[in-house]
């Protein structure tokens, strides 16, 4: 069976934002072929998709290499989100389908829930969920695929510091659904403005000024076929 290159690409770049590879390091066809148990075909693809994406870059004479993005760029993607984001939730009250709504609901019941009882981990999971779903409300493919790829670049890039009032910021993912409902679109926008405003004072470089990690982490598993999100 031949294993998607959709899948050996979200293998890849999991691993990256991980902090698995280090930026600047080789990326090599017949070694990641082996470590995800796959052919050189879908790893070559995957390469090209990265590439395009900006979490890989080709060299001269050392080939495929994790990108170094400078800080100017990572700024640049928390612009960008703050921009993005507003405009998704905006779309989104105009047409979301009840289904969108059913799941958004429950996911601020989760984190209000968590929120009460202290689960940090737990809370950054539905936050990611929380976003993810709220853009596919915005019925735009593209706008979609954008905020997702934003997602994926701040987590490699950025560090994120709990937030002092978790109850606070699921109020306002509530206030943000309860708008969306409501097919209130600059509600929606403009209470997704402050959250991705306050959200983005939590983050922190991963690596100012260069700086790279100590290791290399090893991977833990080869591609696994089922559950793929992306």
């Amino acid at each position: 069976m031949r294993i998607p290159a959709h899948s050996v690409c979200t293998a890849i770049r999991d691993d990256i934002v991980a902090g698995v590879y280090e930026r600047g390091g080789r990326l090599t066809e017949e070694l990641l072929a082996r470590r995800y148990g796959v052919s050189r075909v879908p790893v070559r693809e995957a390469l090209r998709t990265l590439e395009a994406e900006g979490f890989v870059v080709t060299r001269r004479h050392a080939g495929a290499c994790v990108a170094e993005p400078t800080e100017q760029e990572a700024a640049d993607l928390l612009e960008m989100r703050m921009l993005l984001e507003p405009l998704g939730a905006a779309r989104a009250a105009q047409r979301r389908t009840e289904a969108h709504l059913k799941v958004l609901r429950g996911l601020v019941r989760l984190g209000q829930e968590r929120s009460r009882r202290g689960h940090s981990e737990d809370l950054r999971s539905l936050g990611g969920w929380f976003h993810e779903t709220l853009a596919q409300a915005s019925g735009s493919p593209a706008l979609t695929s954008t905020l997702a790829q934003l997602r994926h670049k701040i987590a490699w890039m950025y560090s994120v510091d709990a937030p002092a009032n978790p109850a606070e910021s699921w109020a306002e993912h509530g206030g943000i659904v309860d708008a969306v409902a409501r097919g209130d679109g600059e509600r929606a926008r403009a209470i997704m403005a402050l959250h991705t405003e306050r959200a983005t004072t939590a983050h922190r470089l991963r690596f100012p000024g260069g700086d790279r990690p100590d290791r290399v982490r090893s991977s833990q598993h080869p591609v696994n076929m089922m559950g793929q999100r992306h």
